[in-house]
């Protein structure tokens, strides 16, 4: 079928069951940002490949919400599939459920999937609509039945880490978690969302693309732990372990039936923005539902010692991928025909070469020119371009190691460029030393730290639409809660062991983009008699091009934080690298004056 004709299908199975409107959000049962391929709803249906959109469908109408990052890659993607872009202002926000207010009668029936809706969206759409006399059904699976061909869950293996990686045993963190619980007043915990899940239970696994996570429940009381997952997946002498550190193993979908086991009168917590609404619907009416952020989620932000320890030996492994691969890069370029794709897979090659490299963690964005100003521009074989001797070349992209991931963006000069480039470069540089070095009070939120990140950039009247920074795991996802840096006022406290991206970024539509970033460690700074202040260490290891930059618009402490930082990226990756990479690094890392 067309994309036009499963809209077509979609409506007639509305019709067929008196729902006026249909969502579909783009998530799965563990509300996750990365899907396996039997969750790609949202692509099935319209060819949209965004990681963050929802689908609502009337008889007049389809349209697809998305953020700024995705409004060129949507309005292409959905051409000539009945399915129209609507820009969302706010990134996130359920901005349909108001849409769908001000659209449809009163007497509508506006219904979801309950298996593919946080318990969020579900109590968002309906206090928005049942105060109009409209009905909120969370039980419709409209694609199932359509999605011929569609592809099984993922039965992947997992497998554990050890402690000594870990920094924790899940013993320990079951003993943590437990404390929290005990704090709370709650009698079990239900947890969906697979980094959390995780990180407690020390598992890992290749469910789902780019993160290393396991598809899987878990419900944890102040005696038990349950964990729901596929019996194929672990070995007997890992399925041992975990049980050893009093962790039963059970059916992945047997999740349901324990909720609704539940003895009557206990409180549950769950997070009902990573717990899907089929899941809330199975707890018995007598159960008090406490709907908090997972104590796991806030846990596994602050890395310990141990785990900043690897990533920062990470960080040098990433590094020295890195080197070889933009040296490389510098002497191909004009002699030899390379590509975005062509270029992702040489950088791929490279890490792979570093011990205890997994896989990427997240599809590298390569985008030359007019396409670094596509933020989340994937290439694919109809959009692909040969790079040539001239212009800006954005890549953004990252590792998973057994010790850590990464993440990082350097935009490089090929060839000729021109006042206005390296002008909106050093700027966006500007921005990204600002972050890096500001020191704050005990207590800063990431919002805060956003603000004062684009203030260069502001003072030259440019701005830029998606976040400045986001929590990122140790050897898990690269988009990682319960903090980030963005506008939206998030009340998450920065605390020392967290790691965040600082990422300013400037684009120009039809010419070219620049994002420049690197991950930042939160670190206790000064005790004063004003408070105990943090400031940041930067943890990622890789040249900074400053043929692009502009000296005149940074001031003296920003060029002595670039040199600093050149230096150190030298001292630390020369003695991985061989005589002709270090003579290259020490040109590309010489000071500045």
């Amino acid at each position: 079928m067309t994309h036009a004709e499963k809209l077509s299908a979609i409506r007639h199975l509305m019709d067929e069951q008196h729902i006026d409107a249909y969502i579909i959000p783009l998530s799965d049962p563990h509300i996750s940002e990365y899907l396996p391929e039997h969750y790609q709803c949202i692509a099935w249906i319209c060819g949209f490949t965004g990681s963050a959109g929802t689908i609502v469908i009337t008889q007049e109408f389809a349209g697809l919400w998305t953020d700024s990052r995705y409004f060129v890659q949507a309005n292409s993607q959905l051409s000539g599939t009945g399915f129209e872009l609507v820009k969302l202002r706010a990134q996130g926000a359920a901005e349909y459920a108001d849409w769908l207010a001000g659209q449809l009668p009163g007497s509508s029936v506006v219904a979801f999937d309950g298996k593919l809706a946080s318990v969020l969206l579900a109590h968002t759409v309906s206090e928005k609509l049942t105060p109009l006399g409209m009905t909120v059904r969370g039980n419709a699976d409209l694609i199932t039945p359509l999605w011929q061909g569609r592809p099984a869950l993922p039965d992947n293996p997992a497998y554990l880490l050890a402690p000594s990686i870990t920094g924790e045993s899940t013993e320990e963190k079951l003993r943590r978690l437990r404390g929290e619980m005990e704090r709370q007043q709650v009698q079990a915990h239900f947890i969906s969302s697979l980094d959390d899940l995780a990180w407690l239970f020390n598992i890992r696994g290749s469910d789902v693309a780019c993160n290393p996570v396991v598809l899987g429940f878990a419900l944890i009381t102040p005696i038990t732990a349950t964990l729901f997952i596929s019996g194929t997946k672990l070995s007997d002498q890992d399925s041992n372990v975990l049980i050893q550190q009093g962790v039963t193993l059970a059916d992945y979908h047997a999740s349901g039936p324990a909720l609704k086991a539940l003895p009557s009168g206990a409180r549950l917590l769950l997070d009902p923005k990573r717990t899907c609404f089929a899941q809330y619907q199975q707890v018995p009416a007598g159960n008090a539902i406490v709907e908090q952020l997972n104590p796991t989620t806030r846990f596994k932000a602050v890395k310990n010692e141990v785990e900043i320890a690897h990533t920062r030996n990470t960080m040098i492994k990433d590094g020295v991928a890195l080197t070889r691969f933009f040296k490389w890069l510098e002497e191909a370029v004009g002699r030899e025909k390379i590509t975005e794709i062509s270029i992702a897979e040489k950088l791929q090659g490279l890490r792979a070469a570093q011990e205890g490299f997994v896989g990427e963690s997240f599809d590298t964005i390569a985008g030359y020119k007019a396409h670094g100003a596509l933020p989340h521009y994937k290439a694919t074989p109809a959009s692909d371009v040969e790079l040539a001797a001239d212009g800006l070349l954005l890549v953004d992209s990252g590792g998973q190691y057994r010790t850590g991931t990464t993440d990082i963006t350097r935009v490089v000069s090929l060839g000729k460029t021109t006042d206005a480039e390296r002008t909106d470069y050093t700027l966006v540089l500007k921005a990204m030393i600002t972050g890096s070095t500001t020191v704050f009070p005990v207590g800063t939120r990431g919002y805060q730290l956003d603000a004062i990140t684009r203030k260069p950039m502001w003072d030259q009247l440019r701005n830029y639409g998606h976040g400045t920074g986001h929590g990122v795991g140790f050897f898990l996802n690269v988009h990682e809660g319960p903090h980030v840096f963005n506008p939206s006022s998030v009340d998450v406290v920065i605390e020392p062991g967290m790691i965040t991206s600082i990422e300013p970024g400037l684009y120009r539509e039809a010419q070219y983009g620049i994002r420049i970033e690197n991950l930042v460690l939160a670190a206790t700074d000064e005790n004063t008699p004003f408070g105990t202040f943090m400031a940041f260490e930067t943890l990622t290891l890789c040249y900074i091009d400053t043929a692009l930059v502009d000296k005149t618009l940074l001031d003296e402490p920003q060029i002595h934080w670039l040199n600093t930082y050149h230096a150190t990226v030298y001292e630390r990756l020369a003695p991985h690298l061989d005589e002709s990479e270090r003579h290259w690094l020490a040109g590309k890392t010489a000071a500045i004056r």
